[in-house]
């Protein structure tokens, strides 16, 4: 599948080609399943909406306009349905636990211990954020979505995503305060 173009995927898609569909399923479900899983936190849910996204998929796919890859396409296509499934239930609380990692010095023990103590730390105080605040911060440090794509995304104003990112900045950099004078 990789080896494909771009332009031969897409071809094949608005030909029908149901054989493209099935490889790109194939290659790309456990991918969408973890990126919805980070926002869901319910195995049956992120199922039900990772195979949406493929119908989805499908479904569009004589107006496709993929400028990256179909990877990144799809990982959107599935943060996007999580959020929708999220603000359909308005259920903040299971937000995505991100998996923060440290440059370690190979071979180093006490490196080791120090990086899995601070991913530990660093996703206990993310977990502790209020949920909207938590949701607001992982859009925009994680995902990288700009204040506006965030306030759309979640239909809210870009001063409430303001607020709630000062808010969250303000938690972690107290949570965290004693491993950040590791790094300074």
């Amino acid at each position: 599948m990789s080896k494909e173009n771009l332009s031969e995927i897409l071809e094949k898609l608005q030909s029908d080609d149901q054989t493209i569909l099935k490889s790109l399923f194939q290659e790309y479900y456990l991918p969408v399943c973890k990126s919805i899983y980070r926002f869901v936190k319910d195995k049956s849910t992120t199922e039900d909406i990772a195979q949406d996204v493929f119908i989805k998929f499908w479904e569009k796919r004589k107006k496709l306009n993929i400028t990256s890859s179909v990877a990144a396409y799809l990982h959107r296509m599935g943060i996007n349905e999580a959020i929708s499934y999220l603000r359909r239930h308005k259920h903040f609380e299971s937000e995505e636990v991100i998996e923060y990692s440290v440059p370690n010095n190979i071979g180093s023990g006490e490196s080791k211990l120090l990086q899995s103590e601070l991913q530990d730390n660093v996703n206990k105080a993310i977990d502790s954020l209020p949920p909207k605040c938590r949701a607001i911060f992982q859009l925009s440090r994680y995902e990288e979505l700009t204040y506006k794509e965030i306030a759309i995304k979640l239909d809210i104003s870009v001063k409430t995503v303001e607020n709630q990112m000062g808010r969250a900045l303000r938690i972690l950099r107290i949570k965290l305060r004693g491993y950040l004078s590791l790094f300074f």
